[in-house]
């Protein structure tokens, strides 16, 4: 065996161990990954830096800008006030209505943005009508995790789908001839919003709130109209441009960061007539570690790529596929929705779009959607099992366990995420074999 590649896949095995582990900070541990593989000559500085898909960091910076401005609109807590009407004043409804928002949200918003969005409106309504905020937060921060990969721009995972295979933004609307990300993810998302209703319902049954107050407030969330108009046409002018990228001929990134600097200078013509935080109020909350990471990350699994790891592996891969396709994607489902529900899942997705990339090229009579698709759903949904597989639930159980006070148990945690990632996985494999496998054998 090659010793190029037993460094390459000992170093990103290490440096994903410590991130997973937190022994060291977990962008520290990635960046000494990448430079270790460059010491040990995997790769060169300037093929690491090639290596990095600048144009998924660019949509990040882009998307993240915009969307932090969305937040400062009031129009969060304006929607949140109207499922506080909607639910008539039921606890478990409320709750479920919160967390179905905050999925859909997340097809256009990062899922963290997503939770600290929700949660000061959630822990407001938790005080005043003395329910525990922990379960609700968490139920955000899933739901929040859930639709991400949707869409595009919500999450990373699609935008490495994008990178690998350039598929654009109406793919995960529709492809090959049949719905795809947005629809299955849709339908899963449905039984499980409504699976857990019931669920509240029975731990919850017969709380209720005061809601009539709430009808008179609506409006007063929104700050400013003439701000909360800028930042959604900007909003919803980006994400148009994004749909109708082919007809422009830029990358998806140059579409964001064009969109955020729209924005900004909408902002700037009109300042006099508006309220809006600085730029430099909204660039400190982007977060650059998360950025760095990502970078790192890029880096780490082109070295993985460099040493022959990738194109190893997706040789092991041939024969079971060729076996039985059904077989396969059974199996890199399953291994993929537990595997991200303890590891830092947009690592492992990278890596093995890569894997199903290499794998197609060598054997052009195996159609590597169904497995791409499989890959992504099954890494996003199986990541809502720990905190080490989402980010969005750490910030959630944070600050969940600081608004009530008090430290939730391991037992606590798992009562909701077990279940949450049982129903979901089991929904969408059943869609996905009957929709995209057993049709495209």
């Amino acid at each position: 065996m090659d010793v190029t590649l037993i460094i390459s896949a000992v170093v990103f095995v290490l440096a994903i161990v410590f991130v997973i582990t937190g022994v060291i900070d977990t962008v520290v541990a990635a960046f000494l990954g990448v430079i270790a593989m460059i010491a040990f000559g995997v790769m060169t500085d300037l093929e690491a830096f090639k290596v990095v898909d600048w144009n998924v960091i660019f949509i990040l910076i882009g998307i993240w800008t915009i969307a932090l401005y969305l937040g400062k609109t009031g129009v969060p807590e304006y929607i949140a006030t109207k499922l506080l009407i909607l639910s008539k004043g039921s606890v478990p409804l409320f709750i479920t209505l919160i967390g179905a928002a905050s999925g859909f949200i997340s097809l256009v918003v990062d899922n963290v943005v997503v939770v600290l969005m929700m949660s000061p409106i959630l822990f407001a309504v938790s005080r005043q009508f003395k329910f525990p905020a922990y379960g609700a937060i968490l139920f955000v921060g899933l739901c929040a995790n859930f639709m991400g990969t949707g869409m595009l721009l919500g999450d990373l995972p699609p935008q490495l789908l994008h990178s690998v295979t350039g598929i654009e933004f109406g793919g995960f609307l529709w492809h090959s001839g049949r719905p795809s990300s947005f629809f299955v993810l849709l339908a899963t998302y449905v039984v499980v919003i409504v699976l857990f209703y019931f669920i509240f319902s029975r731990t919850m049954r017969g709380q209720k709130m005061e809601f009539n107050a709430a009808e008179q407030n609506a409006a007063q969330n929104i700050k400013s109209g003439l701000f909360v108009g800028i930042v959604l046409f900007a909003f919803f002018g980006t994400i148009l441009a994004m749909a109708v990228r082919p007809l422009f001929g830029v990358h998806l990134g140059m579409i964001t960061l064009s969109g955020a600097a729209c924005l900004l200078l909408l902002l700037e013509i009109f300042k006099k007539k508006l309220e809006a935080p600085s730029l430099e109020e909204i660039l400190t909350e982007v977060d650059w570690r998360a950025i760095c990471f990502y970078v790192s990350l890029f880096a780490l699994v082109g070295g993985l790529e460099k040493g022959g790891v990738i194109e190893l592996v997706a040789h092991w891969l041939v024969p079971i596929i060729q076996t039985s396709y059904l077989l396969g994607a059974t199996l890199l489902y399953w291994v993929s929705g537990a595997i991200c529900g303890i590891v830092e899942h947009d690592a492992y997705i990278l890596t093995l779009l890569y894997v199903i990339r290499d794998l197609s090229t060598a054997q052009p009579d195996i159609n590597p959607w169904p497995l791409y698709w499989g890959l992504l759903w099954a890494g996003t949904l199986g990541s809502n099992l720990t905190i080490a597989g989402a980010p969005a639930l750490f910030v959630a159980v944070s600050l969940g366990e600081k608004e009530d006070g008090r430290k939730v148990s391991l037992k606590e945690f798992f009562s909701y995420t077990i279940p949450y990632v049982v129903i979901s996985l089991v929904v969408c494999y059943v869609i996905t074999i009957l929709l995209w496998v057993i049709p495209l054998m």
